[in-house]
């Protein structure tokens, strides 16, 4: 093997471990909104990092972002119909403990809604859902990321979107929430 090659995958790669340091919160945050579970949505990260720095001297470095972000969609797709999901007992533990006049524990309840209504939708609407309005991405982007066409996006953020809107913990008069406010 050359050396360049060794060197750039090494565990003292300054490269591999400044990146997944500055991405942790982000993957996490993507992870958690894709699985639902804290403890899943770090697994999730664990094994999709693990598995790009196997590969981290052949990702181009102006490709790792899209590298790592279809990593770690693809896990969670594996690991979806692999279908070795395991639920906790109590869906949501607070992050910490709020004052009653400070708002966290309607934030909380809000973030633990929305959860509670994406694990309800299939895996590739959650996905997309997740993608578009909560990473950002464009919908060509999207449809690039996961292998599909355009048209296939479009098809599963409208139902997604369509499915949270009937969802029961969103009700119709509450057109403050997030989900029911979401662009198109």
């Amino acid at each position: 093997m050359p050396q360049s090659e060794t060197s750039a995958a090494s565990p003292e790669s300054p490269d591999f471990a400044a990146y997944a340091g500055a991405a942790w919160a982000r993957l996490l945050r993507t992870a958690l909104l894709l699985t639902g579970d804290f403890h899943e949505a770090e697994d999730l990260v664990q094994t999709t990092l693990a598995k790009v720095y196997a590969r981290w001297g052949r990702i181009p470095a102006d490709d790792v972002d899209f590298y790592v972000r279809r990593s770690l969609v693809n896990n969670n797709l594996s690991r979806t119909r692999r279908r070795r999901v395991t639920h906790l007992l109590m869906p949501l533990l607070p992050e910490r403990v709020h004052q009653p006049d400070d708002g966290h524990a309607e934030s909380v309840e809000r973030r633990a809604t929305i959860t509670q209504a994406l694990a309800t939708l299939p895996a590739r609407q959650r996905t997309v859902l997740v993608l578009r309005y909560w990473e950002d991405l464009a919908e060509p982007d999207i449809a690039e990321l996961l292998h599909c066409s355009l048209g296939t996006v479009k098809t599963h953020a409208r139902r997604g979107l369509a499915a949270l809107r009937s969802h029961p913990a969103f009700a119709v008069s509450d057109r403050s929430h997030p989900v029911s406010g979401a662009r198109r």
